[in-house]
């Protein structure tokens, strides 16, 4: 019978950081898993080196739910981002493994496809509004369907969500980067120029919108009324989700849907979001929400309640990660959306990625496991580099909600 032999964990920064997991079987079969937590990457392969990894040895690779619920259970602390980041990649790895054994895709072991691909949407940005305006043309033009719109806040400088260089990564500064943050004229803009979005392409495709955090229960409820004539396709982390109850007062007032759970890692983290119907799409994904075994059972949840899918995708998933989300995204029958920004070109020098993009859709490769090889010989060439999210600050100098 097929063992673990043995688990390693690679931590590089090819164009940003990603801390990979590769376990090994006395057959020869690997299987890769995503360990990549933004800002706190280290905590994570820490975890992994020195509580996890020694607890594999010997296991049978093939009893997923088993050495699942072994890694939850058994540590008495359970959940949070770094325990249940390291139960994902764990759980990522041996998916991988599973497949590769039984010569099929992830998405097959899966109970087989529900749809060809997964709708994805990825991001446009601007320093004002005419610049935002030409990226939501460029992604159009690319074959995006559905795409998020930000755009600086006139006065106010670091808006969060615009892009600087050729891809938008938040985590690009040594230290966290300080930035101002003034909801009022957030409140009195950003309408504008989603009214603009759709003044100019109409509505032939899915607007999205990224709150991040940023508002109080009723700020969220008057920006998601006034924003009602754009149709948005949702609106995203509209306040801090740590209060759940609050979503309920948002949604008396808007029919703007609400899509929350990027920050959130396990199925009891939004249980009351989803029995009480408080939100339209749950944005849990497979890195920080316990790998495919526990994100299927949050989805499977959701789906009860006529809440759909729309599961982070930004460039802190590595391509195992991705490539994980979609073969899962196209078994579930509650799917809505993925969010999917790609990632930069050094990465591809680490990874060959298991998923490709056609006329606004991603589609996981057909190969045995996941499809997604790691060059660790590549991942050399990218040492660990520190990147931390930015701080919003208001006028007055207090930290603000991210």
């Amino acid at each position: 019978m097929s063992r673990i032999e043995r688990a390693e964990v690679f931590v590089a920064s090819p164009g940003r950081t990603f801390v990979t997991l590769r376990i090994t079987t006395t057959d020869g079969v690997t299987g890769l898993g995503d360990a990549t937590l933004n800002g706190r990457e280290l905590a994570v392969a820490a975890y992994l080196r020195d509580h996890v990894v020694p607890l594999l040895t010997g296991r049978d690779p093939a009893r997923i739910e088993d050495i699942w619920q072994y890694l939850y259970r058994g540590a008495y602390w359970r959940r949070g981002p770094v325990t249940m980041t390291a139960i994902a990649a764990v759980d990522t790895a041996l998916w991988d493994i599973k497949g590769k054994t039984a010569g099929l895709p992830v998405y097959q072991l899966l109970g087989g496809r529900s749809r060809d691909g997964a709708l994805v949407y990825s991001h446009a940005s601007g320093t004002d509004v005419p610049s935002l305006l030409d990226d939501v043309e460029r992604h159009l033009e690319l074959g995006y369907r559905a795409v998020r719109a930000q755009a600086a806040v006139p006065g106010v400088g670091g808006t969060y969500g615009v892009r600087k260089g050729k891809l938008y990564e938040p985590a690009a500064t040594d230290l966290p980067d300080e930035q101002p943050w003034d909801t009022e004229a957030y409140l009195g803009f950003a309408p504008t120029y989603l009214e603009a979005v759709r003044e100019r392409f109409g509505f032939g495709f899915h607007l999205l919108h990224d709150v991040h955090h940023r508002l109080t229960p009723i700020e969220a409820a008057r920006f998601g009324r006034s924003v009602e004539g754009c149709r948005l396709f949702w609106m995203e982390d509209p306040t801090p989700a740590e209060n759940q109850e609050a979503f309920r007062l948002i949604r008396q007032h808007t029919t703007t849907p609400i899509a929350v759970g990027e920050v959130l890692t396990s199925i009891w983290d939004v249980q009351h979001l989803i029995t009480e119907q408080l939100i339209d799409y749950v944005r849990t994904t497979v890195v920080h929400a316990g790998g495919i075994t526990h994100l299927r059972r949050i989805f499977d949840l959701a789906a009860l309640y006529q809440i759909r899918t729309g599961s982070h995708g930004a460039t802190d998933l590595s391509p195992v990660s991705m490539a994980a989300a979609v073969h899962l995204d196209i078994t579930v029958p509650n799917f809505g959306i993925q969010e999917h920004m790609g990632h930069p070109d050094e990465a591809a020098e680490v990874f060959r990625t298991g998923v490709t993009f056609a006329d606004g859709m991603l589609y996981p490769s057909d190969e045995p496991g996941l499809g997604v090889e790691y060059d660790e010989k590549a991942a050399e060439r990218f040492p660990y580099q520190r990147r931390y999210l930015p701080v919003a600050r208001r006028l007055d100098g207090s930290v603000h909600d991210w």
